[in-house]
């Protein structure tokens, strides 16, 4: 599934736990304008254990680049969340990486030294005394190297496989995966790359194995995705660690064009748990996904191949063909609302395939529809005076029977910018791909639809390279776009377009998983 023109969401799912309506409005006292990561659930599903970065009360303060927190589920909400305090802190980066499945054990990543600092190589385990956690005590692992000043990684609840990213002389990019098992003697292999099929040249990170080890769920940045950081499983083919299936990404119900990192199901529960940049108040919040029913029953023993989440629209529903009675849907419902002031919108929705529905959202915004999910759709969600939102949807062989997703649309004023993140070119040329049609067709009918409506093209690069060069190539590449957008019948007076090259970056050039961000297409409204 691909996101085209102005598309904004939030994916918000519930499940019943023990009793309780857990939803990701539950994570509310949890979320912060710091970075969450790595939650990890207790066993018995009553606390949350994650790391914060560079919060003031971590051991190190605010340059410390991860502490310890935890939180307990009280109703249907999280607490607070409460430093887990200095025996399993100090001022270098601690992390949980997994119980035991009677919870007398937990896994921490790094070991813990004489002076209390830890060091990310290794793993240790921290005991239950009843009166709260002990001293962590060091795992050995040999020829055990991570260059990396953070890890991040899983040991399962068996206690006798640990898999982790990090910086070793075999990696292929920066970060890599690796994996050591622990022998019927008690000790530990070297770690092993686990290859090509899941390291690339990029970075791959938060590993975490299913229990049966038969399925891993990772980061990263070296695919094509939908933002920065996507989740992917791939399954392991046989006992050399070296031989995986091709990875699989997650979807559209959990990817997104945020960061999305430190994936974890727990099937025993019927959620997972991952974090997000995606509407986040900072640098990731904690979310929860439901996988499907099939899925969960079978989670740590076999994996189902979980398909693009997607969607759309309701409460006035036109279709030139009905539902038959044997035809297989998924129930989509939510919210459309206004990104400027979140107040409702009234919206028509085109969902169009071999059947075609036209339904409208009220003026609460809300809608609710049953779609066939044997199909291959297009769907155009759009509200007078807002910019409209395009998206491809695949859900043939989509197995959830419920999904919530909210729409967000931005309105139509000067000042606004859209970055048509799908608008994409051949490799240091101004030769547009195929992709790039459906989102530029989409620009086409907005600006047929706001005769008055002018714009400014801007193309954009990274830094890398010959200034020069690039200020030429980012002006080709709006040229292109322009041409386009004439050759559909629009005003050339009411494009104009500049190329800046790399002097107008949205994100950090430091590193390729920021850097990306800066390569992009935008218009701007500036007459309306």
């Amino acid at each position: 599934m691909k996101y085209f023109l102005f598309l904004s969401f939030a994916l918000m799912i519930s499940v019943l736990t023990e009793g309780q309506q857990i939803t990701n409005q539950s994570f509310v006292n949890i979320n912060s304008s710091l970075d969450e990561q790595s939650p990890v659930l207790s066993p018995d599903g009553k606390t949350l254990y994650f790391t914060i970065a560079n919060h003031p009360q971590n051991v190190g303060g605010k340059r410390d680049k991860g502490d310890i927190w935890q939180s307990v589920l009280l109703g249907n909400e999280w607490s607070a969340p409460i430093h887990s305090g200095n025996v399993l802190n100090n001022k270098d980066y601690n992390a949980v990486g997994g119980f035991s499945a009677d919870g007398s054990q937990m896994f921490l990543l790094g070991h813990y030294t004489s002076s209390g600092d830890v060091k990310t190589q290794g793993i240790s385990v921290s005991r239950n005394t009843g009166a709260g956690w002990s001293t962590p005590q060091n795992i050995s692992i040999p020829y055990f190297l991570n260059k990396n000043e953070t890890i991040s990684g899983h040991i399962n609840e068996s206690g006798n496989v640990f898999v982790f990213a990090g910086e070793g002389y075999s990696s292929l990019g920066v970060e890599d995966i690796y994996v050591s098992v622990k022998n019927a003697s008690g000790n530990w292999s070297e770690p092993k790359n686990l290859g090509r099929n899941i390291n690339t040249s990029f970075q791959e990170w938060s590993p975490w194995l299913s229990e049966d080890t038969h399925y891993l769920y990772f980061a990263s940045n070296g695919r094509q995705g939908y933002g920065s950081f996507d989740i992917y499983y791939a399954q392991r083919l046989d006992d050399t660690w070296a031989k995986w299936s091709a990875p699989i990404n997650m979807g559209a119900g959990v990817n997104s064009e945020g960061r999305e990192l430190f994936y974890i199901p727990f099937p025993k529960k019927e959620i997972a748990l991952f974090t997000s940049t995606l509407n986040s108040d900072g640098y990731g919040d904690v979310k929860m996904y439901q996988p499907p029913k099939e899925v969960l029953d079978s989670l740590m023993k076999k994996m189902v191949d979980l398909p693009p989440d997607t969607v759309v629209k309701l409460v006035e529903i036109v279709r030139e063909k009905p539902i038959t009675a044997d035809e297989k849907t998924v129930r989509v419902w939510g919210k459309i609302t206004n990104t400027t002031t979140n107040a409702p919108i009234t919206a028509n929705v085109n969902f169009h395939s071999d059947s075609n529905f036209q339904v409208v959202a009220g003026p609460d915004g809300i809608f609710s529809i049953n779609v066939p999910s044997v199909d291959e759709y297009s769907i155009k969600v759009e509200a007078p005076g807002f910019l409209g939102s395009f998206e491809k949807l695949d859900i043939r062989t989509f197995e959830m029977k419920e999904l919530e997703m909210n729409f967000k649309l931005q309105p139509v004023e000067v000042g606004a910018t859209v970055n048509l993140k799908s608008v994409l070119f051949q490799q240091s040329t101004a030769n547009l791909l195929d992709e790039s049609y459906d989102e530029l067709n989409m620009v086409v009918d907005f600006l047929k639809s706001n005769p008055t409506v002018e714009i400014e093209l801007a193309g954009h690069t990274d830094n890398r390279g010959i200034q020069v060069h690039n200020m030429r190539l980012s002006r080709e590449r709006v040229d292109k776009v322009k041409e386009y957008l004439t050759s559909k019948g629009i005003d050339g007076k009411r494009i104009t377009g500049r190329g800046y090259g790399g002097i107008k970056p949205i994100a950090n050039n430091d590193a390729e998983v920021t850097r990306r961000l800066n390569r992009r297409v935008e218009f701007t409204i500036i007459k309306n």
